[in-house]
């Protein structure tokens, strides 16, 4: 292990020394022609990359967009299944900050903070098919001003789906693979239609597999539609996109459980036996469980997240005469859902010694959003904004099972006629964010961007049932009517650049919040603050013939930073009232490199790495059994934040056979707030091969495609803090990353 990583870091280091030697460019020079499919955001005054469609298309169909940007330097991507599309298990992180704390977009739709049930948002995974994404912009530190998110204090993920093929036409992909995976993908091309210029796809998937271990499937169908329309000189652009998805859950873990049971241990939703007799142990105040169980949390007898969508947006942009440029925007998002839980903690009223718990969500989302764009000589003045009117409900309830040898419910069914509503709530949340900003072109080399946005989203908890005092009744404010930008690029010349900028951001409250007792919300709320993050950076970037990169520093001082404290002997799974506080501030520091390398003919290379030093400032108190008690964590590394990622790729494309071999390493990871429960570093290899097919009208536009992931079957752990984080200690909070899996997949373009 240590060999490889020190291999993989030397790699990188080789590479991105290279790019100083003047000769490299003549070297390069006939590997011009090979595509870019990243892209380092020339011009820009942040740290921003691009990747293109032509690295999607070369990742396994069906997995996660986030799998491709998981290259990119200071990106780190965590998932249980072999495609990254398991909702529970993902979690992206950048400098420090987690999944939480970044915002998201879809053709400048917002999707919230895509946590886990979030109240403002959806997946990426759900709100549109790979196959349909054009392209994502990663900023690693700081979106632009007018990113449609309360979320991004740690950066923007944005996604934007192709537009439809000026030609009429057809894709159509099946993928067959390990775990009985079938995924199929069809998408029906209008052309351009000669008396109007429509244009418009409507594309539909269906993807299937079973779960890596244990019993149950991964399955989800999406249909997405998208038109364009000219209207004068401007155009009008909408898309309807759908998702219904239903996936069987892995048993959340702690190292003790991983070193007692192994890898491959997972909840037992093929023997309701054994479940019933776990439950009856617990439910009689027993201790001595059948084996190898030590505890009632060992493994649960199922449990499923179901998740419907619609998601769609209208969005109209148009110059006014020479200097003006409008652009607005509508959109519309509905979603229902439930998560799954067969309980062993609460029996049936005359039943099974188990019942259904879920937690049940329902959402309907509108908002606005809008810029104009005005050059007046050197400047670009943008003016703009962003309303969203949310209402947010969610639920707590418990379903019976019968006293029977099977299980009388099936976990991917959507549950019905609860015995028992432990909650109900209503979540109102208004959004209203205005932005302003002027682009400066002080000289040919030297542009200026500066401005601020103001941001105030009030929610509102409403109890629809209220049987216990979690959670509970009220509403908050998280407001700030300045918060700045100020950026400058600085050509060297026509193939180096330096850049620099300064950001605040805020995050506004979520439904989170209101997690606690009526007494603990009514005591925090008027001294509660909204997180805020303050982002120092400065780089260079560089091209030149087959050559391009970039190098950044940067400095991050996030405070008021937010923490749910809960009793520390409740399983997470159960739940319990916490109490939300600031707790401090969080530094982080560090470096970002990364280049790509066309060194010849159909080969090329591609190499980043980032050391953050991401640490706690201050430590903090809990009260715990009558007493106040000081939680030692100042100079303690921040969960989930690996001080070291280093990525290496290289990659051959002759038009006909192409091929990509890489390697990921992420260091050591604590999952304990005082760092004293972690997991180890690892290196994973992925490969991918195809061969395009050509000269014939029957060839023309047939791939074959070939991928196999964790390519040396690593045994590893992938996701850390799936049930959350502890102050200390190990805890059921861990996934185990997928065993080698592989794919083959035919495409054909028509």
């Amino acid at each position: 292990m240590r060999m490889t990583k020190y291999l993989l870091l030397s790699t990188c280091s080789a590479l991105m020394a290279l790019a100083a030697a003047p000769a490299l460019a003549d070297d390069a020079a006939a590997a011009e022609g090979l595509e870019d499919i990243i892209v380092f955001g020339r011009g820009e005054a942040r740290q921003v990359q691009e990747v293109q469609a032509a690295q999607l298309a070369l990742e396994t169909p069906g997995a996660s967009p986030l799998k491709a940007v998981d290259k990119l330097p200071g990106v780190n991507f965590n998932y249980a299944d072999a495609f990254g599309a398991y909702e529970w298990s993902t979690r992206i992180t950048m400098r420090g900050f987690g999944q939480s704390q970044l915002g998201f977009t879809l053709d400048g739709v917002p999707l919230g903070d895509m946590s886990y049930g979030n109240h403002n948002g959806l997946h990426i995974s759900r709100a549109i098919s790979n196959e349909n994404i054009g392209r994502i912009e990663v900023a690693q530190g700081a979106g632009a001003l007018g990113t449609a998110s309360t979320s991004n204090l740690g950066g923007t993920l944005q996604f934007f789906s192709k537009d439809p093929d000026a030609d009429m036409g057809a894709f159509v992909s099946g993928t067959y693979g390990s775990e009985n995976t079938w995924r199929g993908v069809v998408r029906l091309e209008t052309g351009e239609i000669a008396a109007t210029g429509t244009r418009a796809y409507l594309s539909y998937v269906y993807h299937d597999a079973d779960k890596w271990k244990g019993e149950g499937i991964q399955r989800y169908q999406q249909a997405n539609f998208k038109v364009v329309q000219p209207v004068g000189e401007g155009k009008l652009t909408g898309f309807l996109n759908w998702s219904d998805r239903k996936e069987n859950d892995y048993q959340d873990m702690s190292a003790e459980m991983i070193g007692r049971l192994g890898h491959d241990w997972d909840n037992i939703s093929d023997d309701w036996a054994l479940a019933v007799a776990v439950a009856n142990v617990y439910q009689s105040g027993g201790s001595v469980y059948p084996a190898p169980f030590t505890s009632v949390d060992d493994a649960y007898f199922d449990a499923a997240g179901l998740r419907k969508d619609w998601l769609g947006s209208l969005a109209y942009d148009t110059p006014i005469g020479d200097k003006i440029t409008l652009r607005l925007q509508g959109y519309w998002h509905d979603n229902e859902g439930q998560g799954i839980w067969y309980t062993p903690y609460v029996a049936t009223p005359g039943g099974a010694p188990i019942s259904v718990r879920t937690t049940e969500y329902d959402m309907v989302r509108k908002g606005v959003t809008g810029s104009l764009d005005l050059e007046l000589g050197s400047h670009t003045l943008t003016a703009g904004f962003w309303y969203e009117d949310n209402q947010f409900k969610q639920a707590r309830r418990f379903y019976g099972l019968d006293d029977a040898d099977t299980p009388s419910r099936k976990s991917t069914n959507y549950m019905k006629n609860p015995f028992y509503t432990q909650w109900y709530f209503q979540y109102d949340t208004d959004t209203a964010v205005l932005y302003l900003a002027d682009t400066w072109k002080v000289a040919d080399q030297l542009t200026i961007n500066g401005g601020f946005k103001s941001i105030r989203a009030k929610i509102k908890s409403t109890a629809l049932v209220a049987t216990g005092s979690n959670p509970t009744a009220g509403e908050i404010t998280a407001k700030d009517n300045f918060l700045p930008q100020l950026g400058m690029v600085y050509e060297l010349n026509d193939d180096h650049q330096v850049f620099a900028s300064f950001t605040k951001n805020m995050r506004a409250y979520t439904q989170g919040t209101f997690g606690t007792t009526s007494v603990a919300f009514e005591a925090m709320k008027d001294t509660l603050k909204p997180e805020t993050s303050t982002t120092w950076e400065a780089g260079w970037r560089f091209r030149s013939s087959g050559l391009q990169g970039s190098l950044t520093a940067f400095y991050v001082d996030f405070k008021n930073r937010q923490l749910s404290i809960a009793d520390p002997n409740v399983a997470q799974i159960v739940g319990a009232a916490s109490t939300l506080a600031n707790v401090g501030s969080v530094t982080s520091k560090g470096i970002e490199a990364a280049i790509d390398w066309k060194f010849a003919d159909n080969w090329s290379a591609f190499a980043s790495y980032a050391y953050t030093d991401a640490t706690y400032e201050d430590d903090y108190q809990v009260f715990s059994g009558g007493t106040t008690v000081t939680v030692e964590v100042s100079g303690k590394t921040v969960v989930d934040a690996p001080k070291h990622l280093a990525k290496a790729e290289l990659s051959y494309d002759d038009d006909n056979f192409f091929g990509t071999l890489s390697a990921n390493y992420t260091s050591k990871r604590y999952y304990s707030y005082t760092n004293d429960a972690s997991v180890k570093g690892r290196v994973l290899v992925d490969l991918t091969l195809g061969y395009r097919f050509s000269g014939s009208p029957m060839l023309e536009g047939l791939v074959v495609q070939g991928q196999v992931t964790n390519l040396f079957d690593k045994n590893y752990v992938s996701t850390v803090g799936s049930g959350g984080f502890t102050v200390s200690g190990d805890s059921m909070t861990l996934l185990p990353g997928s065993p080698r899996a592989a794919f083959i997949t035919l495409k054909k373009q028509f």
